[in-house]
């Protein structure tokens, strides 16, 4: 009895698939998309960041097209898991440098909850986009 109902619980998912990825890669983007958008409106002051950390400013423009273009593909559904694992390297370097004070609760909470963002993107990286993305479409030719 447990068994079966089992089965059905996975079926239910099983069915419901291609709208939940379309969900998690949507929410993958809508994290990274306005961060980007965020380090164009205030430029200097996130190369100043940057800098302040030891980080040349000059990748910045490589930060915003990974934060921007990355999020569009992700959310098309569009090369996911390059653009996932993409995101989940630059997301392991940026949570080492900005959120590794081990000295305030606010930045160990925010170096733990990055982790769960990366576990997102190491789904999407195992199992794809799904049914509802350009990736699936492009697999049909």
């Amino acid at each position: 009895m447990l068994a079966n109902l089992l089965r059905r619980i996975d079926s239910f998912f099983e069915f419901f698939a291609a709208p939940l990825l379309l969900i998690s890669r949507l929410l993958i983007a809508w994290y990274f998309l306005p961060e980007g958008i965020e380090k164009i409106q205030d430029y200097s002051g996130t190369v100043t960041l940057m800098e302040s950390t030891g980080i040349p400013g000059i990748l910045l423009p490589l930060v915003i097209l990974l934060e921007i273009g990355g999020a569009i593909l992700v959310a098309a559904g569009l090369m996911t898991r390059l653009a996932c694992f993409a995101f989940a390297l630059f997301t392991i370097v940026a949570n080492q440098i900005f959120n590794s004070d081990a000295t305030s609760q606010v930045q160990q909470f925010l170096y733990a909850a990055e982790f769960t963002v990366i576990a997102g993107m190491t789904a999407l990286m195992a199992v794809g986009a799904g049914r509802w993305s350009l990736d699936a479409l492009r697999g049909q030719r």
